[in-house]
């Protein structure tokens, strides 16, 4: 029984399994350290949740997301919300004395609100 079989969740085949194996592929490369740690994207269906993660530590170093208050209130699209958010971890990372992250797409495809997060970051002035 392979290592990916094992360890991700769902049927074989299934879009839960890809994601769980791209995530472990993703993360057997992906390791956030002090001078460069690791900007996390973890998406549901509605949400978006984004944190600069020190692996060394094992601390969170700075993080947003849609659940906030101000973005609750807004009728913008989940992309646009994505690249707010974007835009606020890249400014609360800046204030925390972070300039370069290693971006974490957590096994989603790049495309669509995990890109939005990533050029919002961009747009803050991180160096992903």
């Amino acid at each position: 029984m392979g290592y990916a079989l094992k360890h991700t969740k769902g049927n074989r085949g299934s879009k839960l399994r890809m994601r769980g194996r791209r995530h472990l592929r993703v993360r057997r490369r992906v390791v956030g350290t002090a001078q460069r740690p690791r900007l996390v994207v973890t998406r549901s269906a509605r949400h978006v949740f984004v944190q600069v993660v020190d692996d060394a530590l094992g601390k969170t170093l700075a993080s947003a997301s849609t659940m906030e208050a101000d973005l609750r209130q807004t009728e913008a699209s989940k992309a646009d919300k994505a690249r707010t958010v974007g835009t606020l971890v890249g400014e609360r990372a800046k204030a925390a004395g972070i300039d370069s992250v290693v971006f974490d797409r957590g096994g989603n495809k790049y495309h669509g609100r995990v890109a939005a997060v990533a050029d919002g970051a961009r747009e803050a002035g991180l160096a992903l």
